[in-house]
């Protein structure tokens, strides 16, 4: 069985969302163990390019991974996933056995190019843009799901 690392850049501030991905994480743990990991964000002031930030970003995300680990980045660019086509994903990385699956998350100013190159595949939850707290709620909700629907439970319906 898979086990999953969260990594994502900085805390969620919204106290709603936050509510969310506790309720949704509460619910995944009935199904697999976790890793919630937030690194440090680079402080956006003048001075700093959006580029420098996202680099320096990308760098400390780079830190919380460990050899052999599948990295799956979250960005608008990358390939969408019906919710049983998401499933399927998540049960195929167990069958191959891939160990530790990461789902990386950047900060408002999105991924590093190092990270997207790095990622073993790129996932977009919308062609819409989603703020990085949003997202990180919509992927543990789509994570409950998934296993819902691998386990023929009625939730996904």
């Amino acid at each position: 069985m898979i086990r999953l690392n969260f990594i994502m850049v900085d805390r969620t501030r919204a106290s709603y969302i936050r509510e969310g991905e506790e309720e949704y994480l509460k619910r995944i743990k009935r199904f697999i163990s976790y890793k919630w990991t937030e690194v440090k964000p680079v402080k956006i002031t003048r001075g700093i390019s959006d580029e420098e930030v996202i680099r320096r970003e990308g760098l400390n995300i780079l830190e919380k991974i460990e050899h052999g680990d599948y990295l799956i980045a979250l960005d608008k660019g990358g390939r969408q996933y019906s919710s049983e086509g998401f499933a399927s994903l998540l049960r195929r990385l167990s069958d191959e056995n891939r160990g530790q699956v990461c789902f990386i998350i950047g900060g408002p100013l999105g991924l590093s190019e190092d990270i997207k190159k790095r990622a073993n595949q790129t996932v977009s939850f919308s062609e819409m843009t989603l703020t990085h707290e949003m997202v990180r709620l919509i992927l543990t909700e789509q994570i409950y799901r998934a296993f819902t629907i691998l386990e023929g439970h009625k939730y996904h319906k």
